[in-house]
């Protein structure tokens, strides 16, 4: 996370990585919550990561997440790798510090027009 302002926007998806780079969740708020800290400090005691959702898959996993049912989590964040997750799959994570624009609202596309 570059700023505070990405850190708590909520269409700005972060994720938590276990010492093995894979996902442990995924969330729309700065997780963890760094008690004790005020919020605009935060990015100086953890380092917080974006995510940027490229995914490859083997044939037969493919089709076995697309056939689980939502899951509590992914409808509660609205994001569909909880219930991947949730369901035992492991996601692999890589680091890059190569910026990225999403478009997720009218607003982001208004930004990025030229």
């Amino acid at each position: 996370m570059q700023n505070n302002e990405e850190l708590f926007n909520p269409n700005s998806p972060k994720v938590i990585l276990n010492k093995n780079s894979e996902a442990i969740y995924f969330s729309r708020s700065p997780l963890p919550y760094i008690r004790g800290k005020e919020e605009a400090d935060w990015l100086n005691y953890f380092t917080y990561y974006k995510h940027i959702g490229i995914y490859s898959y083997r044939s037969a996993i493919l089709q076995q997440i697309t056939k689980l049912p939502v899951s509590s989590l992914e409808k509660a964040e609205s994001l569909e790798q909880l219930r991947w997750i949730e369901n035992g799959y492991r996601i692999k994570v890589a680091e890059t510090d190569l910026e990225t624009y999403a478009i997720d609202t009218p607003e982001d596309l208004e930004k990025l027009k030229f």
